[in-house]
This record gives C-alpha cells, sequence and structure tokens, in this order.
C-alpha cells in the first residue's frame, strides 16, 4: 500500500460542510507545510480541554494521596480511578484576585485568568489562557476555540458583581466573554457547517461522495476507522435528534410557526445527563477531527440551580452545596463521571502510537474547593499526555509553598505549547514540577 505524504491537512468537503479526517496510516494527515519526507511531521496536535465544575466539592471526599507507586483517591474522585496514570492531582494552588471581590462571581470570572475584575456591574476581567493559546493555534483550526456549556449565562447582578463573571470562564478579552453555546446542535454545527449550509440534512449524506472515494485510496485498517469515525458522528447526530424531539435538550426548536408544546424552565434541560454527555462528546469530536484543539466545557454556572432528579436528588445545586452530605457526593461523582467520559473517548482514539488522550491536556477544575465559598485553595486536575510533556500518576502539593498561583500552573500550561510568557496574571514564573 502506497503511504502517501500530503503537505496539507485532509478534508472531506461538500456544500457548506467541511470534515477533517481522523488520523490515519495511510494519510498523513498532520503533514508539514513543506513536501521534503525529511521534514514531514506526522505527530497529532496538542488538545486543551478546559471542563468546569462550579460550587466545588464535598470537603471530606476531594482528596488524592500517593501510596507507593499506587494513588488513592476520595470517594469525589472515584469514577477517574482507571486514569490514575495519567493524572496529577494538584492541591494549594488558589487565584489572588478571586479574594478580593465577592462570592461566586468573583471566583469564577478570573479563573482562568487571574484578573482583577471590575465591580457594580461593569465588565472587566482578563484574557483567559485558553484564549491565549487559541489566538497562537487557531488559524490551524475550522473553529479556534469551542466554548460549550449545560447551563445558560446570567445576566445579574450579585453583591455589586456582573453573574456574567459566574456564568463564563473563558474570556476572549478583558471585556469579552467568549460566546458560550448551550445548544448541542448549534455546538455540532460550528464543528462542520459553514455559512452556506442549509437545512437539516445530515452533514454525512453531504460528503457521502467524497468519503466513497477516499475510501478507495486508503488501507483496509483505514477504511475501518474511517467507518467507525462517520459513525460516531452520525451516532451524535441521531442523538442529537432524538434529544430534540423529546424535549430533552435546552430550550425549543421552532419547527411550526408557534411552539406547540410549552417552553422549558429557561438554562434547565430536562435531560441533564443527556445534556452532558452530548456536549462531552462534542469536545470529542472536535478534538477527533481535529475542528477544533481548544475547547471549555462549562458543565454548570457557579451559583447554578441545576436539578438531578435521575440521581434522586431534588435539591438545587447551589443549596445542596452548602452540605456535605450522601446527595452532594452523589452529585460530585456524577460531574466527574464527565471527565472520565471524555478520557475514555479520547483513550479509545488511536493516533499513530498514542491516543488522543495521551495528545490532549485536560484540565479539571472548580472556582473553590468547597461549596461554602472556599476558595484559599482549589480543586485541581491534569489529565492526559500533552503530547508526552506532561507526566501522569503524580500528586503535587503546593499549600505550604511560596509559589502557589493558579497562573503558575497556567505558565507552565502555556509552555506545553510552546508559548513563553515572561508573565501571566498575577505570576512571573511557572511550575516546574508540571
Amino acid at each position: 500500500m502506497k503511504n502517501h505524504r500530503l503537505n496539507r491537512r485532509k478534508f472531506l468537503c461538500g456544500l457548506g460542510v467541511t470534515m477533517a479526517v481522523p488520523w490515519m496510516e495511510s494519510f498523513a494527515v498532520w503533514g508539514s507545510e513543506t513536501t521534503g519526507k525529511s521534514n514531514y511531521k506526522d505527530k497529532a496536535p496538542l488538545r486543551l480541554g478546559v471542563i468546569f465544575s462550579g460550587n466545588g466539592f464535598h470537603s471530606k471526599e476531594w482528596w488524592a494521596k500517593e501510596n507507593g507507586k499506587q494513588i488513592e483517591l476520595g470517594q469525589v474522585l472515584t469514577p477517574i480511578v482507571p486514569f490514575r496514570k495519567k493524572m496529577l492531582f494538584i492541591r494549594g494552588l488558589y487565584n489572588e484576585e478571586a479574594l478580593k471581590g465577592n462570592i461566586h462571581s468573583s471566583q469564577t470570572g478570573n479563573l482562568l485568568s487571574g484578573a482583577p475584575l471590575a465591580s457594580g456591574g461593569a465588565i472587566r476581567s482578563g484574557t483567559s489562557f485558553d484564549q491565549i493559546i487559541a489566538q497562537h493555534y487557531g488559524r490551524s483550526t475550522k473553529v479556534p476555540s469551542l466554548a460549550i456549556g449545560c447551563e445558560r449565562s446570567n445576566p445579574g447582578i450579585h453583591k455589586n458583581y456582573s453573574m456574567l463573571y459566574s456564568s463564563h470562564i473563558s474570556w476572549s478579552s478583558p471585556t469579552s466573554p467568549t460566546p458560550l453555546e448551550v445548544y448541542p446542535a448549534l455546538a455540532f454545527d460550528q464543528l462542520f457547517k459553514d455559512n452556506s449550509y442549509r437545512g437539516e440534512k445530515s452533514v454525512l449524506d453531504v460528503v457521502l461522495q467524497e468519503a466513497n472515494r477516499f475510501r478507495r485510496e486508503i488501507s483496509s485498517t483505514d477504511q475501518q476507522k474511517l467507518d467507525e469515525y462517520l459513525n460516531s458522528v452520525r451516532e451524535v447526530e441521531r442523538r442529537i435528534e432524538q434529544a430534540s424531539q423529546r424535549g430533552e435538550v435546552q430550550g425549543w426548536r421552532p419547527t411550526l410557526d408557534k411552539p406547540n408544546i410549552e417552553r422549558p424552565p429557561a438554562g434547565i434541560p430536562q435531560d441533564i445527563a443527556e445534556h452532558m454527555r452530548l456536549m462531552c462528546d462534542i469536545m470529542v469530536l472536535g478534538f477527533q477531527t481535529d475542528a477544533t484543539r481548544v475547547c471549555t466545557l462549562k458543565l454548570n454556572n457557579d451559583h447554578s440551580y441545576l436539578l438531578f432528579q435521575h440521581l434522586g436528588v431534588n435539591v438545587g445545586h447551589h443549596e445542596l452545596s452548602h452540605k456535605d452530605d450522601a446527595a452532594w457526593l452523589r452529585v460530585n461523582q456524577f460531574f466527574v463521571e464527565q471527565l472520565a467520559y471524555i478520557a475514555q473517548k479520547l483513550e479509545m482514539i488511536q493516533e499513530g502510537e498514542s491516543t488522543a488522550l495521551d495528545n490532549s491536556m485536560l484540565l479539571f477544575c472548580s472556582s473553590m474547593l468547597t461549596g461554602r465559598h472556599q476558595a484559599n485553595q482549589l480543586p485541581v486536575i491534569l489529565l492526559g499526555g500533552a503530547g508526552g510533556k506532561l507526566q501522569g500518576g503524580r500528586v503535587l502539593d503546593y499549600l505550604e509553598k511560596p509559589n502557589r498561583k493558579m497562573c503558575s500552573l497556567y505558565l507552565s500550561m502555556l509552555s506545553k505549547y510552546d508559548i513563553h510568557l515572561k508573565e501571566f496574571g498575577d505570576s512571573q514564573k511557572k511550575l516546574e514540577e508540571v
């Protein structure tokens, strides 16, 4: 089988649809801009995923400790036990600016930037580190960065600070939160459709002819990989359609001049479990297709009022967070399950001798350690291999160390992308151990 060497990304194209091809042995889909074999680079790109869970976690069950060669985890983290060897648990980091304002809004609006926040209803934060990466590498992908969530933003005011701060973690500029997409169908469209695409036709039907032609040019192993990939896209489309028909996706889709069903409560999906899984799948698809390399997933707002009736919990998330009871633990584990699900999906995607998880850096975090607004230290987990630049299977404790700034972590993460800044936010020194 002839091994083709391409000097550009391989896409399947149709009217209004551009779909990137995943890693294959027959085609070097991450080719360099030069044509010489010696200059060829077939290493998969490094992806960044930030997964945010508001209101903190159970005060007694968020922990990790090394016991010989094995890491023991608190009950909150039980879902990610299979990924301990690829996990970096970080204790003791904090955001100094978050301690200067109010609770919730001031603890979230600068979580990824460390910037001072404007009060009195004004909007001013700082460009978040994920957007720094997107600004450097966004031109390489269809979508420079994808910001998705499962709860609508809140435009209100809480204790003299805009609640837009508690509704957004990604900021494109100091005065502009990155537009947040809460509808799975529209998030999906961002990855595969352009402005010329109209209608409800499957994106696969649009590119089917080119996909069949491309299939004849690749090895039998890659044919199977292509089929699996296309099936995964079809499956997400199918689930989005089914969820929309059942009224389980947040909001409603106007199929008539006037809606024939009562509009669901604003900001609260009827089936939050399905909503979260769809958004997790869309993140994975974005990485798998190289449609984007930077994605933030806000599972809920800080100051969230999501309900979790599928867990047998009928108390709103914010109220629930003030008690370290069994219900709060179940909800915590449910959120960590989303991280585990993303990691599992990425681990199943083979990219040469590594996996998509090996080529990703997943940051799981919250704006407070516990539901009692404790922000003098933050819950932080890094998962993945960062293209061989991140060593997992470790617990790092900075609680008693002089440099324990979240922005120091971001400087370390930026360096994985060869973005070497003298300072970011309130830090001028990265965490050398990361």
